[in-house]
C-alpha cells in the first residue's frame, strides 16, 4: 500500500490510477481538468497518455483498449463540453458491458449550481448509462472513491463509472494518502453463487438432448470461460454459435463452431436455432437483433439461459433454466458433470447443409464474385488470409461490419470489437487505436466505411502524433451502406440523404503523414493487402467497392429468423 503525506488532490488520483495498475489512458485538456493535468506531467514515464483529437476518441479509445486487453479502460476529459461529448461511448461501454473509468473535472464546489463557466451536471446526465457515479468535492474522498470505481467496473457484469471532481478537490492538500484496493461492497453483490440445483437440472436437459445448441455470447469471454464453453462442448458434441458480441470467444476454425446467429448471421447457426430441442445461451442477454421476432424463436427449444445479470433472465426469453452466475463458472460446472456423447452425426449434417447453402447462394458471391467491382466480402476475405485469424479486428458500424463479423478468421479471444448495442458510427477508428495501444504485440486491422470514418476522422491526428501502427481499410461504396440497402429493399430505392461526397483519404492520410493507397482493381487487392500488412507503421489502405452490393442473408427487422433473404430477389429461398 502507497503512503504519501502533503500531495494534492490531483497527485492522489494519479498515485490511485498506478495502484489499480493504469498504464495507458486516454484523454483532452481543459480549463477544470488542468490541475490533474499539470501533475501528470511529473508522471509521464510511468502513465502513457494518449491525447486524442476528441473526447468521444477518448471514451471509444479506453473502450478498445479494455475489450482487447481485458482491463479496465480509462479516460479522462474536462467539464461541461469536454464531460458531455463522453456521453455516446459510455452508453456503448454500458450496453456492450465494456469495464471503463471515466474521469471528468466540474467546477469549483462553491459554484455548482450556479451555472458557471462550462458547468454541467454529468452525474444526473449518466444515471442511466452508468453501472456507478460520483461526485468527488474534496480531496480526501479520492483514494476510496476511485477504489470503489474500479472494482464496481471490472466485477460482475462489466460496464463504465463516471467519477466526477470539482476544481478544488485537484488542488486541496491531502495530509496523509493511503491507498487501499476495494475488495467488497456491502450493498453490491457482483458474483452470484453457482445454484447446484439449477445446474443439475441443466445437466439432465443436456443429457436428454438430441439437438442441442450452444450460443455463445461476450460473456464468455468477458468471464475467461472460452476453454470451459469448448470443453462443454467437445465433450458433449454441441454445436457453438455465436452472438456478435462473441466473435472470437471461440475459434471460428472449430470443427463444431456453425457461425453467428442473428439479423445477419449464417444460415446453419439460424436454422439450427430453430431446430434445436436445446439452446445453451452463455453470456448473452437474447438482442432482438439476434431473436426476430420473439413469438417464433426457437420454437421446439428448451432454453438454458446463464447469464451473471439477473435482470436479463426471463427479459426476453423465458428460460428453462436460469444460472445467474458468472458464466465460466456455470460452464465449468456444467462440463464436469453432463455425461459424453462423442457425436450427433445427423444434427451436424444439418450444420453442414445449410452451410453449402449458404455458399452457394451468398458467399462464393460475396468472397469470389466472377466479374464488376469489388466487394466488400472479398476485401475482408483477403485481408482475412492475409492475417491468418491472429489479428484484432475492429470494426465500425454498417455493412462492412457485417462484412467483418461473416468473413473475418478469428483464432484467438479478444480478437473482434465492435459497437454491438448501440451501434455508434465513428467508434472503429479510436477504438482501434485503444487496441493498438493496449495490445502492442498483435496486428490491430480496422474495417470501417466511408461514412464512420468521416465521424471520427480526426484522429488520424493521434495515430499520428503517437505513432500507432493501427491498418485502417476503408470499404469505400459512397454511401451510408446500411441505411441504403434497407431503403433499397425496404423503401422503394428511395435513396434519401444517404449519398455521401467523400474527400479523397489517400490525400487525407498523407496530410497526417500516414502511407496509404487506393484500390479500385480486384487484380491489385491481394497484393496491397499484403503491402498495407508489412508496412512498419500506420496504414491506410482505401479500397472502392461496389456502390450498391448489399450484405446477405438478411432477416427484416420484426420477422421471424427463419425469415431469411439470400439476395435482392430472394433467389435463394
Amino acid at each position: 500500500m502507497t503512503e504519501r503525506e502533503n500531495i494534492t488532490g490531483a497527485e492522489a488520483l494519479l498515485l490511485s490510477l498506478l495502484e489499480e495498475g493504469v498504464t495507458d489512458l486516454f484523454g483532452y485538456p481543459g480549463g477544470a481538468i488542468i490541475p490533474l493535468y499539470d501533475k501528470l506531467y511529473d508522471y509521464t514515464d510511468r502513465i502513457n497518455h494518449i491525447l486524442t483529437r476528441h473526447e468521444q476518441g477518448a471514451v471509444h479509445a479506453a473502450q478498445g483498449y479494455a475489450r482487447a486487453t481485458g482491463r479496465t479502460g480509462v479516460c479522462m476529459a474536462t467539464s461541461g463540453p469536454g464531460a458531455t461529448n463522453l456521453i455516446t461511448g459510455i452508453a456503448d461501454a454500458m450496453v456492450d458491458s465494456t469495464p471503463l473509468v471515466c474521469i471528468t473535472a466540474q467546477v469549483a464546489a462553491s459554484l455548482l449550481g450556479t451555472d458557471a463557466f462550462q458547468e454541467a451536471d454529468i452525474i444526473s446526465m449518466t444515471i442511466p448509462v452508468t453501472k456507478w457515479n460520483h461526485q468527488v468535492t474534496s480531496a480526501a474522498e479520492l483514494p476510496e472513491t476511485i477504489a470503489k470505481a474500479f472494482y464496481i467496473a471490472r466485477t460482475g457484469r462489466p460496464g463504465p463509472v463516471v467519477i466526477d471532481i470539482t476544481k478544488n478537490a485537484q488542488t486541496e492538500i491531502l495530509d496523509r494518502f493511503a491507498y487501499t484496493p476495494c475488495t467488497g461492497l456491502r450493498s453490491y453483490c457482483p458474483e452470484p453463487v453457482v445454484d447446484d440445483e439449477s445446474v443439475d437440472r441443466a445437466v439432465e436437459l443436456i443429457n436428454a438432448s438430441r439437438r442441442p445448441l450452444m450460443i455463445v455470447g461476450q460473456g464468455v469471454e468477458l468471464s475467461g470461460g472460452e476453454a470451459d464453453a469448448i470443453r462443454l462442448a467437445e465433450k458433449c458434441a454441441i454445436p457453438m454459435a455465436s452472438t456478435l458480441m462473441g466473435l472470437s470467444a471461440v475459434p471460428t476454425s472449430h470443427p463444431l463452431f456453425v457461425g453467428r446467429v442473428g439479423m445477419h448471421g449464417n444460415v446453419a447457426a439460424n436454422e439450427m436455432t430453430q431446430q434445436a430441442d436445446l439452446l445453451i445461451a452463455a453470456g448473452t442477454r437474447f438482442s432482438d437483433r439476434v431473436t426476430g421476432d420473439v413469438s417464433h424463436y426457437a420454437p421446439e427449444a428448451r432454453v438454458i439461459h446463464i447469464d451473471i445479470d439477473a435482470a436479463e433472465h426471463g427479459k426476453i426469453i423465458k428460460p428453462d433454466v436460469s444460472l445467474v452466475c458468472d458464466a465460466r463458472k456455470a460452464l465449468s460446472a456444467l462440463a464436469d458433470k453432463v455425461s459424453p456423447c462423442h457425436e450427433r452425426p445427423e444434427w451436424m449434417e444439418t450444420a453442414q447443409e445449410a452451410y453449402d447453402r449458404e455458399r452457394r447462394y451468398v458467399i462464393d458471391r460475396a468472397v469470389a464474385p466472377a466479374e464488376g467491382d469489388i466487394t466488400m466480402g472479398e476485401a475482408v476475405d483477403k485481408v482475412a488470409s492475409a492475417c491468418g485469424g491472429e489479428a484484432v479486428i475492429v470494426t465500425d458500424v454498417g455493412q462492412h461490419q457485417m462484412f467483418a463479423s461473416r468473413y473475418s478468421r478469428l483464432n484467438r479471444t479478444r480478437s473482434f470489437i465492435t459497437s454491438g448495442g448501440l451501434g455508434t458510427m465513428g467508434f472503429g477508428l479510436p477504438a482501434a487505436i485503444g487496441a493498438k495501444v493496449g495490445r502492442p504485440d498483435r496486428q490491430v486491422v480496422l474495417f470501417v466505411g466511408d461514412g464512420g470514418l468521416q465521424m471520427t476522422v480526426q484522429e488520424l491526428g493521434t495515430v499520428m502524433q503517437s505513432g500507432i501502427s493501427v491498418k485502417i481499410v476503408v470499404l469505400d461504396n459512397g454511401y451510408l451502406g446500411m441505411v441504403r440497402q434497407w431503403q433499397q429493399l425496404f423503401f422503394e430505392s428511395r435513396y434519401s440523404f444517404t449519398t455521401l461526397a467523400d474527400p479523397d483519404f489517400t490525400l487525407l492520410a498523407s496530410a497526417y503523414g500516414i502511407a496509404s493507397r487506393r484500390v479500385c482493381e480486384r487484380d491489385d487487392l491481394e497484393e496491397a493487402v499484403k503491402a498495407m500488412l508489412a508496412h512498419d507503421g500506420p496504414y491506410l489502405l482505401d479500397v472502392a467497392v461496389e456502390r450498391e452490393g448489399n450484405v446477405f442473408p438478411m432477416v427484416p427487422a420484426g420477422k421471424s429468423i427463419s425469415s431469411l433473404i439470400f439476395s435482392e430477389l430472394n433467389d435463394g429461398k
